[in-house]
């Protein structure tokens, strides 16, 4: 049975965290994240987990990947600048493998620029910002409701592959209050066990090695030098290097779509919105005005891997447009991936791009 709330973004993220089980939060508070910790903080200790406010976000990313290696599902929240500094333990969390979820509440940048504004210019930050050939997940959600879900979501996500999972949130998402229905209980995907005998770093077809359970007998070497299946460093093997590179980006890349989730608007469309996060809500609002079966949409939740399949479901599209809190940063994606032309929509400042505008652009299309 579920029950309705009048919830904050922000609230929405941390109760979807608790509902999935999150019992470890390590973080330092940062606009327009803060209030994930600060709800994290009181409600932590009364389901038995631990909230510890770190000295600043490297410790808070490192202390996530600790409590992730001891069992306990694990989470931070942070912004841009506090993002930037996480860069570096993320990378080591991708090399070992760790589960964790990470929430970026998008805000204007770069460097301190626009603390209470919103804006979705970590996009590519989140997908390339750790040096290396790299694969990560990143969920977005476009209303209240979904901070929940995807939150939730994003700690299947990530226990499933074994890589960090982001919420790019934006600003205006994560301070929005919304109605929200909050079921009773959500979907739980556990840590794929690691068999006893069974190499720590050897993983089957889908790329992905079992986890060892904290406490149980295993001695598990985790480093974030090249390693073997062992665990062993073997940084001057390239063919050791070769392999391991290429199974944790292709066990992320080679699932892309089974991780796709998406919404398609009028698939016939000639003119079709890629969105993602707060602008989908413009679009949506843009599409219903506009009453026309020629102007479509495919609004992601999942971003990372991008689905670049789900462009193809638009057969008669004559242009892509693409709205974004940047400069186009997703649109340079989708131009990757179709022969139809792609048109970047920015909007920069910290406002939201109003369905007029976006109606506006669309006729001049049609």
């Amino acid at each position: 049975m579920t029950r309705l709330e009048f919830w904050q973004g922000n609230t929405a993220c941390a109760e979807g965290a608790l509902a999935a089980g999150c019992r470890f939060f390590g973080g330092y508070p940062i606009t327009p994240s803060t209030e994930v910790a600060e709800h994290m903080a009181r409600r932590l200790p009364k389901v038995g987990g631990v909230f510890v406010q770190m000295e600043d976000e490297l410790a808070s990313i490192a202390s996530v990947i600790g409590a992730s290696w001891t069992g306990k599902r694990s989470m931070t929240a942070t912004s841009g600048p506090g993002f930037s500094l996480m860069m570096e333990n993320l990378g080591y969390a991708i090399m070992t493998e760790t589960p964790c979820v990470v929430v970026n509440v998008q805000r204007g940048g770069p460097s301190t620029g626009q603390p209470t504004r919103a804006s979705q210019g970590d996009m590519m930050q989140c997908r390339f910002g750790s040096h290396g050939d790299i694969a990560v997940i990143a969920v977005s959600p476009g209303s209240v409701q979904e901070m929940y879900e995807l939150t939730a979501k994003a700690f299947n996500l990530s226990d499933r592959y074994r890589v960090p999972t982001f919420v790019m949130t934006d600003e205006i998402i994560a301070h929005m209050r919304e109605r929200i229905e909050v079921p009773d209980a959500v979907e739980i995907v556990e840590r794929r066990p690691l068999e006893k005998g069974a190499l720590p770093f050897a993983a089957g077809e889908d790329g992905v090695p079992g986890f060892p359970t904290f406490g149980q007998g295993y001695g598990v070497h985790v480093t974030g030098l090249t390693h073997d299946e062992r665990g062993y460093p073997s940084s001057t093997d390239p063919e050791v290097h070769d392999r391991l590179v290429r199974r944790l980006v292709g066990k992320v890349e080679g699932a892309r779509r089974e991780m796709a989730d998406y919404e398609v608007t009028n698939p016939d469309a000639e003119v079709v919105f890629v969105s993602y996060g707060s602008p989908g809500r413009s679009v949506k609002q843009a599409v219903r005005d506009m009453d026309d079966e020629r102007v479509g949409s495919l609004r992601l939740r999942v971003v990372w891997p991008f689905p670049d399949f789900a462009l193809q479901e638009f057969t008669n599209a004559r242009v892509f447009l693409v709205p974004e809190l940047n400069l186009g940063q997703i649109a340079r994606e989708v131009a990757s991936h179709t022969a139809v032309p792609v048109v970047p929509v920015p909007e920069l400042g910290g406002e939201l791009h109003t369905p007029a505008r976006l109606a506006k652009t669309a006729e001049e299309y049609l």
